[in-house]
């Protein structure tokens, strides 16, 4: 199909391209050889009268002019993904859907994993794919590589459709053995106790270290950095170290570990958990039907005194 004399199949690999800034992996993700996706580089090239990708040093990088094309095509292509080839009638019983969501180990050990069995008695045939928090998590989503992430409100994206889901407090853990500390938390006790902590992406970013840092002015004495949620009880287990935790997660492991939960010295704010979405897929009935299943399925787990009760308010909010 062409419009205005481009061909706009090129506006696939043109997004392509403009992602990676490498022909040889742009030609992986397309399913061409090398050569032929240079041929398109050129033909792209005559079109737009811009060299678009130029060698610089051992990389290529975006002209001025790709760097203005790259949001709009990529909107375009989400546009027709959403408008034009999704249905407009869907059976949940039969849809073959795939779905890609980004949250984390937290989440699917505390409510997500329950969520997806309720799921699959409605739509057994649907599929999900489950992504680790990263530093591109945003990007992703902005450029419609996942469907859903379900996040902490500050990672919301201006420009796109979120919802709240459910609040959580933070609490501390440490090992029922520990001896520095009783039923009850100071915080010298906090600050002089070694801890465990989660870092996500390259930077590292803890969890609520930054909020420490801003409120209080001094850093907590890391000892043991994880990347995962589910191993900071694991990890203070035969130690005198401290973890500061979920609440609900702290519950779930305190179950099954020799754990003790203490308050925190301090008021840490409450964590609000959001479902975010890209604007693109507001209207997809198959998106729409998923969502709602997530909010209703989460408040019905819950609390569910509200089952059979209307949960479609976006300001929803569930008992802790």
């Amino acid at each position: 199909m062409r419009f205005n004399h481009l061909d706009l199949n090129l506006l696939v690999a043109l997004d392509v391209l403009l992602e990676e800034q490498n022909i040889t992996r742009a030609a992986e993700r397309l399913h061409m050889t090398q050569s032929a996706t240079s041929g398109v580089l050129g033909r792209l090239r005559t079109y737009f009268e811009d060299e678009l990708l130029v060698q610089v040093g051992r990389k290529m990088q975006l002209t001025p002019y790709a760097r203005e094309l790259a949001t709009p095509i990529r909107e375009v292509l989400l546009t027709i993904k959403s408008s034009i080839t999704a249905k407009p009638v869907f059976d949940p019983t039969t849809s073959k859907r795939h779905f890609r969501l980004v949250t984390s180990d937290y989440l699917i050990s505390v409510l997500f994993a329950q969520v997806i069995q309720k799921i699959h008695q409605e739509a057994p045939n649907i599929t999900f794919e489950m992504l680790g928090p990263s530093d591109n998590s945003g990007e992703l989503l902005i450029r419609g590589e996942v469907d859903l992430m379900i996040v902490p409100e500050r990672y919301i994206i201006d420009g796109h459709p979120h919802k709240l889901l459910f609040e959580e407090e933070h609490v501390c853990v440490v090992w029922d053995g520990n001896t520095q500390v009783g039923d009850s938390l100071t915080l010298e006790q906090y600050m002089d106790m070694g801890h465990v902590s989660v870092g996500f992406g390259r930077s590292r970013h803890l969890s609520i270290e930054e909020w420490f840092m801003n409120q209080y002015g001094f850093n907590r004495r890391l000892e043991v950095i994880t990347n995962d949620f589910n191993t900071l009880p694991q990890l203070v287990v035969g130690t005198q170290r401290i973890a500061t935790m979920h609440q609900r997660l702290a519950r779930l492991y305190a179950q099954h570990l020799p754990l003790r939960i203490l308050n925190p010295p301090v008021k840490i704010p409450v964590m609000r958990e959001v479902m975010l979405w890209h604007r693109s897929v507001e209207g997809d009935p198959m998106h729409r039907w998923l969502r709602e299943r997530i909010s209703e399925f989460i408040q019905h787990l819950e609390n569910p005194s509200i089952a059979g009760r209307d949960t479609s308010h976006p300001e929803a909010r569930l008992a802790k």
